[in-house]
């Protein structure tokens, strides 16, 4: 995970290089961008297919290869479509690479489901902690192709190793949590799309993502409206600007949100802990809005958001898992992930509120709203539909332990 995280997180320092060199605008450049994350996000379904049918060693052998050659291939480009090429390869390399992990860390550790998922999905989104100085530091001396081609070769080779290693759990191996409801029942793909408690999650996953994504994709552009973008605050020993400020507390926090709460969902469920998580991020959103103005508030508050938004990546996957059990769970999560996918659609709406508006008070307030909404609605709505599901299938595991005694009998 933290080989495959430079492909989307250390993007933007090659986007000044490229345009230097070729004179392209930035904003057909970033366009390779969007359609990684598209095609890593919407292909996830087919992804998880293919990890249940062929087991994690041969989609992460698959998705080193495809995640190395993609930086390999933009260090020949010398063209867009050269790059969106490029992008579309890295998409299905990291697709392979992220499912694959994710899926992997829920069928192993039922036990402690929400913290391993949390630790497995913190590698992708703080791994460029290890990378982002040496890539900064090649590309000032050696330009962004041979950038691109060095690092392309380290992520893939590193990712082919770790496949290696990879395989699914054999019977007996997992212990199931003593505090958690986890299904004992495996459901197919086809058998958990017709529950309702599906669509439940997939809309609040919906919800919690779209608020997180508008507010950390416009964060610059909120922090130039509050006027706190180029403000310095002084921590005595040293000066920073409020908004790069606020950006790197991103990347610590970001990290670090998805092993805590799912750490803490392990000990007092899914639900309550969605419940804490969605509500502090709604607060903090309005809280942004209202006293964002003030740069040290500007920077705790959007600290607060952060923490609390980099956990859906963990709460959601493990809570599928628990419901629909491990078997199928790289199909049934990847139907589910598609919630960033109409996420990253729905991001674009923020402008078009903003400017119908004048101002963003009104995308924080609708964006908080959805949060809150998902809050509230995992406590009330989510958790009583879930102690039914489980009641329902240990009803129906009783009734065919009776049948299978009589039958015996």
């Amino acid at each position: 995970m933290v080989a495959a995280a430079n492909i989307q997180y250390s993007w933007t320092l090659f986007v000044p290089e490229i345009q230097n060199a070729h004179g392209w605008t930035r904003a057909s450049i970033q366009v390779a961008f969007t359609i990684f994350v598209v095609v890593q996000t919407w292909l996830t379904p087919i992804e998880g297919y293919f990890i249940d049918k062929y087991g994690p060693r041969a989609v992460v052998f698959v998705g080193g290869l495809f995640t190395g050659l993609s930086w390999i291939v933009n260090s020949y480009a010398t063209t867009l479509t050269g790059f969106y090429v490029g992008a579309v390869i890295g998409g299905i390399g990291v697709g392979c690479v992220y499912a694959t992990c994710v899926n992997s860390a829920l069928k192993w550790f039922p036990d402690k489901r929400g913290l391993a998922v949390g630790l497995t999905a913190a590698g992708y989104g703080s791994g460029t902690v290890l990378t982002i100085m040496p890539i900064a530091n090649m590309l000032k001396t050696s330009g962004y192709q041979d950038t691109f081609f060095l690092f392309g070769l380290i992520q893939g080779a590193i990712i082919l190793l770790a496949a290696g290693f990879l395989r699914q759990p054999g019977s007996g191996e997992v212990v199931y949590s003593a505090s958690v409801a986890q299904s004992r029942r495996d459901y197919t793909l086809g058998e958990a799309l017709r529950t309702p408690v599906f669509y439940v999650m997939l809309g609040m996953f919906i919800c919690t993502v779209t608020g997180g994504l508008m507010a950390v994709a416009q964060l610059g552009v909120i922090a130039e409206d509050l006027g706190v973008k180029k403000v310095e605050v002084n921590l005595y020993f040293f000066a920073m600007a409020a908004l790069p400020f606020a950006l790197m507390l991103d990347r610590i926090l970001n990290g670090i949100s998805r092993p805590l709460f799912g750490w803490i969902s392990d000990h007092i469920g899914r639900e309550k802990t969605m419940f804490f998580a969605f509500a502090m991020e709604g607060i903090g959103i309005v809280a942004l809005g209202t006293f964002g103005h003030n740069p040290w508030a500007f920077i705790i508050l959007s600290g607060v958001v952060f923490l609390a938004w980099g956990e859906v990546y963990s709460l959601f996957s493990a809570t599928a898992a628990d419901t629909f059990g491990s078997k199928h769970v790289g199909k049934i999560y990847g139907v589910l992930y598609c919630a960033k996918g109409v996420a990253a659609l729905l991001v674009p709406v923020a402008n078009l509120i903003m400017e119908a508006s004048g101002s963003w008070a009104t995308v924080l307030y609708i964006v908080a709203a959805m949060d809150l909404t998902a809050a509230f609605a995992a406590l009330f709505v989510l958790r009583p539909m879930l102690a039914r599901h489980h009641r329902q299938n240990e009803a129906a595991a009783q009734a065919l332990r009776e049948r299978d005694g009589i039958v015996r009998a």
